[in-house]
């Protein structure tokens, strides 16, 4: 019988390890997860929010082995060396992932699914494979969701271990309630039916639509609540702006930057920082609101490049600085996007066996949720503006050049032509450098 050792945990309890699991654990790629915070600068708001990749990685894995435990219970045995493979996928699934949470690649960094194959390629973690039997391959394409096989799901997709986690982990350690899932309940009603094409997939029993439920409005608490609040998203657009800056100027390398902890990071950043902003970070010294609206204030059609084009947003920061009076570097918009945030495709087993299709019209007839997730995801949304000394912006030119296309905005740049309306520049060059006695905007003064 295979020993296991017990680890445990704030949120499971105890979590059982398997001696393959272990090996891996004690590798360095794994290792530098516990340096690396799950939730970035959330914690210059929620003091708790400390907790790491590596904690995150153990709860998923904990959670893959119930659910296979369950299926198993339910006859649905999977083939041993299969098991074992999703167990290992769903505790290296953030085995890529950069320091400071999802700021890197939102600054234009690779995705940390692909980054995976570079760790799992150390010589520590490839022999641990390979004494496990596992190939790196297979492994690579359940992290990335790039496989059919039935149960890929539990890895990557809409009930995978892995929000199943962070939801819940990131609640009780940020001390909020919003990310309450019935996990039990949910976990107890996965099964496996014919999918799109007819090939098994994992499915979710009637039983759990609930539990479902739970999941998906957890989601969008979380999001509104915690990682999308105003204080985490302004020391998330001043980080990136850092980083980038010392890419750009060769002080640091992508590939550092891909292997760094959150410490190490911010102490090679704050070496030298012509910015400032490593130490306004250190200090919570944020910039403040200028501009604060909802996705909902704005055209449903609205453009995405504030969220998809680091590069031409930069840009549009610093002509906005330029004509605001302030310096480079010196404002920030902000507009994240979280694609198919409530979002759902699965196989749905109905009571009487028969099989049907949460997605679309589908997911609408047995959720209330999908029927109002667009409205829900745009109001989660905000549209901000940023800035470390207090100006004036007219709401209505923010609106009106977020609205506009990508490749209108690029040529406004290109050629010199002004963002703002001749309201919002300076009269002098002189004059509003600082601008210290303009009113606050309808967001309020104090807090970030």
């Amino acid at each position: 019988m295979t020993r296991l050792e017990v680890v445990r945990d704030p949120l499971w309890n105890n979590i059982r390890l398997e001696p393959e699991a272990l090996e891996l654990l004690e590798t360095p790629a794994i290792q530098r997860l516990r340096y690396v915070r799950q939730l970035g600068h959330a914690f210059l708001v929620y003091p708790g929010a400390t907790h790491t990749r590596f904690e995150h990685a153990l709860g998923a894995y904990h959670l893959a082995r119930r659910a296979l435990t369950l299926l198993a219970e339910g006859g649905q045995a999977v083939d041993p060396a299969d098991a074992l493979r999703l167990r290992l996928a769903a505790l290296l699934h953030d085995v890529g992932h950069y320091p400071f949470s999802h700021a890197l690649e939102e600054a234009g960094l690779p995705n940390h699914e692909t980054l995976a194959q570079h760790h799992l390629g150390q010589p520590e973690v490839a022999a641990a494979l390979a004494r496990c039997g596992i190939a790196l391959p297979k492994l690579l394409a359940l992290i990335r969701g790039q496989t059919r096989e039935p149960l890929a799901g539990l890895v990557s997709g809409a009930v995978d271990v892995d929000k199943l986690d962070y939801l819940s982990r990131d609640a009780w350690m940020c001390g909020v309630p919003y990310g309450v899932i019935d996990v039990d309940r949910l976990l107890s009603s996965l099964t496996l039916a014919p999918g799109p094409g007819g090939r098994l997939a994992l499915a979710l029993h009637e039983k759990g639509l609930s539990a479902l439920e739970s999941l998906l409005f957890a989601k969008y608490q979380m999001y509104r609540n915690v990682y999308w609040h105003h204080a985490v998203r302004s020391a998330t657009a001043m980080f990136k702006r850092l980083v980038r800056r010392a890419l750009q100027e060769g002080r640091l390398r992508t590939d550092d930057v891909a292997v760094a902890t959150d410490d190490g990071l911010i102490h090679e950043l704050g070496r030298d920082d012509p910015t400032g902003l490593a130490r306004r970070l250190r200090e919570r010294r944020l910039a403040k609101r200028i501009l604060d609206l909802p996705a909902t204030a704005l055209p449903a059609d609205t453009p995405d490049w504030p969220a998809t084009d680091p590069d031409l947003t930069e840009q549009v920061e610093d002509r906005l600085a330029e004509e605001t009076g302030l310096g480079p570097g010196e404002l920030f918009l902000d507009f994240p996007a979280k694609d198919r945030m409530l979002g759902v495709e699965l196989p749905l087993v109905r009571r009487d066996g028969t099989v049907g299709h949460l997605g679309g019209e589908g997911a609408e007839i047995h959720l209330g949720m999908p029927r109002v997730a667009t409205e829900l995801y745009r109001s989660a949304r905000r549209l901000r503006v940023f800035t470390l000394q207090p100006v004036h912006l007219a709401e209505a030119d923010i609106v009106g050049l977020i609205q506009l296309p990508r490749e209108e905005v690029a040529a406004r740049l290109a050629g010199a032509q002004a963002l703002l309306s001749a309201s919002d520049r300076p009269r002098s060059p002189g004059s509003s450098r600082r601008r210290r006695d303009t009113p606050p905007n309808r967001s309020g003064p104090g807090s970030p």
